[in-house]
């Protein structure tokens, strides 16, 4: 739809209305099939999505989004800041504290930035009358951040995050859909120079050489997407990450000194209290947050880890109950931490329980870790 408006004119009364609800930046596009669909497609094939099954399909949805809505000529892309981490609990072996993710702090964003687009395009339509817009995120199919990119908002840097010099990463991205005729902004400079602090960083070594990344060692994947068991060699590297990772982005130069104390009770809570939750408990915590993603299932196989990353013994009585746990991954996970742990005590608890488990991989879990203890 062409407006009758310079197209200078018409980014700038989109970009006026993105910043009064909230958006800070706003990019713009005329959509297109993206040139790196070839990358998707080998990136795909190599496995690298792990159980995150739901990437290769609607495969062509993904990479022409016109596909997804025929009727579109433009795609608005917005930016919708978060606070940045508190500092790590100091000590967090003695005290017991886990790391949750900055973003999943407070209402699931999805909410909020839903609200937001909605109300955006609310506005527009009232000031370009006649024209259609449509709202999307992260649960749609479409690749955000190469058009975050193609819109101007940010580069994409070696953490393979979406960067902005005076946002650092720490947002959330986007989409409008339009059949506005809106131009394309040149792409952004890379000001990620020599700098390589996130590769090195990464507890797991899935940041690449190259501005890639292996999402099957990513903390973040392993988490929140991985269903199954965790690699044993990769629970080490979780340390007392339970939910998401910020590893990459709290090294970022561009997030530098970007801390915020606030909610450090909700981002860095007590695992033993965790792991009581049954899933009633679970629900009514984190229900209305992102965090109700992994499922109660996930979190305290992940807190299990945690717990047995800590060195504590004050985390075998815990661990000890998490034998009983409804749920095979977290007793086998448990059983992982126990034996890490190791002493008497965890000895007693896995010896004792081997005797009345029945599921065989749980059993291979509690025999692996009494082979380990002295």
């Amino acid at each position: 739809m062409l407006t009758g408006l310079p197209v200078e004119t018409s980014v700038e009364i989109v970009t006026v209305e993105a910043r009064a609800l909230g958006f800070p930046l706003a990019g713009t596009a005329p959509l297109a099939r993206l040139p790196r669909a070839p990358f998707v497609a080998a990136w795909i094939a190599q496995g690298r999505a792990g159980e995150m099954g739901y990437l290769g399909t609607r495969f062509e949805e993904r990479v022409d989004p016109r596909v997804l809505a025929s009727w579109a000529r433009s795609l608005v892309t917005l930016a919708v800041p978060y606070r940045p981490p508190p500092p790590p609990p100091a000590d967090w072996r003695q005290t017991l504290r886990g790391r949750i993710a900055a973003y999943a702090l407070g209402l699931d964003y999805h909410t909020d930035v839903r609200r937001r687009l909605r109300a955006l395009a609310d506005r527009l339509r009232a000031r370009f009358p006649g024209a259609r817009f449509a709202g999307t995120l992260d649960t749609g199919a479409i690749v955000e951040r190469e058009w975050a990119a193609r819109g101007g908002v940010g580069w994409i840097g070696r953490n393979t995050l979406v960067l902005h010099r005076a946002l650092g990463s720490y947002f959330f991205l986007a989409e409008l859909f339009t059949d506005l005729e809106l131009p394309t902004v040149p792409l952004p400079d890379d000001h990620c120079g020599t700098c390589t602090r996130c590769v090195a960083a990464c507890p797991t070594g899935a940041l690449e050489q190259g501005y890639t990344m292996d999402p099957r060692r990513c903390l973040s994947y392993l988490t929140i997407e991985h269903r199954s068991a965790i690699p044993t060699a990769l629970r080490p590297a979780l340390d007392n990450w339970i939910f998401g990772c910020d590893v990459c982005q709290a090294v970022c130069p561009w997030n530098a000194d970007r801390t915020d104390a606030s909610g450090a009770d909700f981002l860095h809570p007590h695992l033993p209290t965790l792991l009581a939750l049954d899933e009633p408990a679970f629900r009514a915590r984190f229900g209305t947050t992102a965090i109700r993603r992994a499922g109660r299932r996930n979190l305290l196989r992940n807190v299990t880890v945690a717990l047995g990353n800590s060195g504590n013994p004050n985390a075998i009585p815990s661990l000890a109950t998490a034998l009983h746990d409804a749920e095979p991954l977290i007793r086998s996970h448990a059983a992982w931490a126990l034996g890490r742990l190791g002493g008497t005590p965890a000895r007693h608890a896995l010896a004792n329980h081997l005797k009345e488990e029945s599921v065989p991989h749980v059993r291979s879990e509690i025999e692996s870790a009494l082979g380990e203890l002295p």
